[in-house]
């Protein structure tokens, strides 16, 4: 029954894989004046993704000089709206669990705890939907903001010829992939339930009586129409013995079963 552990450990895994991330870049920037150059320009970011906060310094290759900047956009708003739904939904799913294993009555009292489940399911498989989408078009702009070569164009020494401005290290997204997974594998595992939730609320049951009457009305009018009074029966006139048996023209008994032992008896 509905909720089940996968429910729950792939929610956990969602925000997990999403709220636990953390990675970075490495730049190298190679000055003409190899004095000035910094060959590791490390840059950290993390969830919930604020890009537009994370500063770094760079050389700018004209003197000792240098300058502060910060990554591209801010992704915030797709990466928590993700990672809040996977919460949610892992506090909803252990509590629907403890109703169901400690409250069964209770929960099937007046059939409002189905119906309620039933309401919850469906608003969570759309949320699960939309979340992941959302956090799948946000977590392909993070990977854009934090590509090397992107980032390489915003210092002022790569746009030099003279510099050479290479990328090191790219970030590790592998977890962040997972995390979008997930999320679609928890839209369909709460979409699947929907059906199963739904079995257990009056409108299933109202649904099925209302079918089981129906079968019951037309059979019931078959049985006392035309179709089913004997016209077939022994009594009918496509299945009355006699016509072929004792009284019929081709069915007499007496001229066949009869006679022959008679006759013989009285020649004996």
């Amino acid at each position: 029954d509905f909720p089940d552990k996968n429910i729950q450990l792939f929610a956990i895994f969602a925000f997990a894989t999403c709220g636990g991330y953390s990675g970075g870049l490495r730049l190298s920037v190679d000055c003409a004046n190899k004095s000035e150059s910094d060959l590791n320009i490390d840059i950290a970011f993390a969830y919930p993704f604020r890009l537009h906060q994370v500063n770094f310094d760079a050389p700018t290759c004209e003197g000792k000089r240098r300058e502060t900047l910060s990554l591209i956009g801010d992704f915030s708003s797709s990466a928590e709206f993700f990672v809040t739904i996977a919460v949610f939904a892992f506090l909803y799913s252990l509590a629907a669990t403890v109703v169901y294993i400690f409250f069964q009555n209770k929960y099937r009292e007046n059939n409002r705890g189905p119906l309620i489940d039933f309401i919850v399911t469906v608003v969570f498989s759309f949320l699960w939907l939309v979340g992941s989408s959302a956090w799948a078009k946000g977590l392909s702009d993070v990977k854009i903001a934090t590509d090397p070569d992107e980032v390489l164009l915003l210092m002022s020494a790569c746009k030099q010829q003279s510099n050479k401005c290479l990328p090191v290290r790219s970030p590790v997204m592998s977890s962040l992939n997972t995390s979008v997974v997930f999320g679609f594998l928890n839209f369909i595992l709460w979409a699947g339930n929907i059906w199963f939730v739904f079995k257990e609320t009056g409108w299933h049951s109202s649904g099925q009586r209302h079918a089981a009457d129906t079968m019951e009305k037309q059979s019931s009018g078959y049985n006392q129409g035309g179709y089913n009074q004997d016209s077939y029966g022994p009594a009918g006139g496509y299945n009355q013995p006699g016509s072929y048996g004792q009284v019929g023209d081709y069915g007499q008994p007496q001229s066949y079963g009869q006679s022959g032992p008679t006759s013989f008896a009285n020649q004996i």
